[in-house]
């Protein structure tokens, strides 16, 4: 009686182990590439990814002070430059988008690293570094004034004979924030369009310069910025 009910499923056959036969071997390391080119491909993303998180440890250490100004400035802009190299594969560069994409696809929660990597700059460059009382006397000295003079002449130099090519006005850019803040800690006016311009060139591949309009803005916001700097010197 029971042998005739009829079953409401198709029953599974019973095969030996013997004839199963294993498709992947468990023992053997998985490959995430085939060629030479995919594997480096890799190495570069895995190593832009360690930079990231990376960066944005050393950024929390020196907020917390666990780490000197002059063991971050040196470590800081050794990944910063660490990280423009590896992008200035236009292959890689392809492959990891942009940063917010990457940090998207890989779900990295960085906001220290990500600022550091949009100013293009340790914060002690940024900022300036700190200084003790005993110091403020030295901010005026003449020399590093002069410096930051040139700085600014030589910046406006180069936009006026039509070099305006991020590579060219990166690093001038660069050296003006540096030589204001050896001058003085104080905000002196359209100081941050300073910060913003180099936010943005540094947003920019080498070859790309910029534009008539943009090259007239950067132009003026310079010019307002020494001027800003020199009225912070007759004040002081």
């Amino acid at each position: 009686m029971y042998n005739s009910r009829q079953l409401a499923y198709a029953p599974t056959p019973y095969i030996p182990r013997s004839a199963l036969n294993a498709t992947i071997n468990l023992d053997e390391e998985a490959k995430l590439s085939t060629t030479n080119a995919e594997r480096d491909l890799n190495d570069s993303l895995a190593e832009i990814y360690s930079i990231i998180v990376t960066l944005d440890g050393l950024e929390k250490a020196f907020l917390k002070d666990s780490i000197n100004e002059g063991d971050y400035t040196e470590t800081c802009s050794r990944l910063l430059k660490q990280y423009k190299s590896n992008l200035a594969d236009e292959t890689i560069a392809r492959a990891f988008g942009d940063l917010d994409q990457f940090k998207r696809e890989w779900d990295l929660d960085c906001p220290r690293a990500t600022e550091r990597l949009r100013v293009g700059v340790p914060i002690t460059i940024e900022q300036g570094p700190s200084r003790t009382a005993a110091q403020q006397s030295d901010f005026a000295d003449a020399t590093l004034v002069v410096n930051a003079t040139e700085t600014f002449i030589t910046l406006l130099d180069a936009i006026k004979i039509g070099l305006v090519e991020k590579d060219t006005l990166h690093p001038l850019l660069v050296e003006i924030i540096q030589s204001v803040n050896e001058v003085t800690d104080k905000e002196f006016e359209n100081k941050g369009k300073i910060v913003q311009w180099l936010i943005t060139l540094n947003q920019m591949r080498a070859s790309e310069k910029l534009d008539e309009e943009q090259a007239r803005q950067f132009q003026f916001d310079m010019d307002q910025a020494y001027y800003g700097f020199k009225a912070t010197l007759k004040k002081d």
